[in-house]
């Protein structure tokens, strides 16, 4: 039997939906992740997400849907982690969304895989919840991707579960809003259901799912994340997945609702700008052009060791146990090549912080 699982936003996501399947199936079925190729610039330095177009090496499934299997690669300069993911979870076809022909795109997508599949189940998944958002949260980072799945699974003829994992760990709508709109708990999370995924978790960069597994691990405290230094609460609450009435969700999502009949992203932007007062991905336009004028800056370990100790004494003083390597990656201003570099070098300095995929910060870092 095959299942077919929407990743909601793409990249962390994808790496929960092998995760939820553990979880929920076992060994007896196999899943198409259906998930965007949409990576953060320290990955991927072009903004917004890839195409079919940006890779070699795919494979079709049907007339609109292409699978990316481990030989595949992203066509410079674009990056992307799906290939070494399909790699590491072979028993899973990772097959890629395309939100260049807006909704009506990506609903054709779907439709043409459960045709095509027959799937015993199509569940949609969102890590953190902020695809319940209504648009004008003032913490919304990235309703975009998540908008655009829930309108296109919304509209498929065939049984949508929307699944929220790990409510309030993506740090943009604070669990205490989720709460009045989340379903009924499906499940909680455990270190077994995460074994599957923990080579994929010794690399991969998403924030979110890399606290949903630490939670499910039962890592507990608070997780500053992203460059602003975010910080998210890590409770019993965080490996808990929660099923959400998919209408419910669309009635909710203003962002959603308005996108129903785009046939272009760029339509879908424009929507959003007028929505959420933003596009995430003229974030990332604007934030790619400002890193390219920036000066290349070399991983010096003294000095990275040096640094690092004043930021732990500092973020113990604000309260934080933990955070992540991308956090420490861009509080550094380095550049998202260097940093496999840096999380190599703090492991092997200091293994004991290590708190597979988060950095502990010791109290003992606290400055009198």
């Amino acid at each position: 039997m095959t299942r077919l699982i929407v990743a909601a936003g793409g990249g962390g996501d994808a790496v929960a939906a092998a995760m939820l399947h553990a979880a929920l199936y076992g060994d007896e079925d196999q899943a198409v992740i259906l998930t965007y190729a949409w990576d953060r610039l320290l990955v991927d330095p072009v903004p917004g997400p890839r195409g079919p177009d940006n890779f070699t090496g795919l494979l079709p499934l049907t007339p609109a849907v292409w699978a990316v299997p481990a030989e595949a690669r992203p066509i410079a300069p674009a990056g992307s982690t799906l290939p070494r993911l399909a790699a590491e979870l072979r028993q899973h076809t990772f097959a890629l969304i395309d939100p260049h022909y807006g909704v009506e795109g990506v609903t054709r997508q779907v439709e043409e895989l459960v045709d095509h599949l027959s799937p015993e189940s199509i569940d949609l998944l969102d890590v953190g919840g902020d695809i319940l958002a209504r648009g004008d949260e003032p913490t919304l980072k990235s309703p975009l991707a998540d908008a655009v799945t829930l309108a296109a699974c919304c509209q498929v003829n065939a049984p949508v579960r929307l699944l929220v994992a790990g409510p309030g760990l993506d740090g943009e709508l604070p669990l205490a809003e989720l709460r009045g709109v989340l379903g009924p708990l499906l499940h909680t999370l455990t270190a077994k259901d995460v074994q599957p995924v923990s080579s994929v978790l010794e690399w991969h960069p998403s924030e979110a799912t890399g606290m949903l597994a630490a939670t499910a691990r039962g890592v507990r405290g608070t997780c500053e994340m992203r460059d602003a230094g975010l910080p998210v609460p890590l409770t019993d609450e965080g490996p808990t997945v929660h099923e959400v009435d998919l209408d419910e969700a669309l009635t909710r999502n203003q962002l959603a609702r308005a996108i129903l009949t785009t046939a272009t992203l760029d339509e879908v932007e424009a929507h959003s700008r007028e929505i959420c007062g933003y596009s995430e991905i003229d974030y990332e336009r604007n934030k790619a052009a400002w890193l390219k004028d920036q000066p290349s800056v070399e991983l010096d370990p003294e000095a990275v060791l040096s640094w690092l100790d004043d930021f732990q004494s500092e973020a113990h003083s604000r309260g934080v146990t933990h955070t992540t390597f991308r956090r420490i990656t861009e509080a550094l201003n380095l550049n998202g090549s260097l940093r496999e570099d840096l999380r190599q070098l703090l492991i092997s300095s200091c293994p004991e912080q290590y708190t597979t995929p988060l950095w502990r910060i010791p109290a003992e870092h606290a400055k009198a």
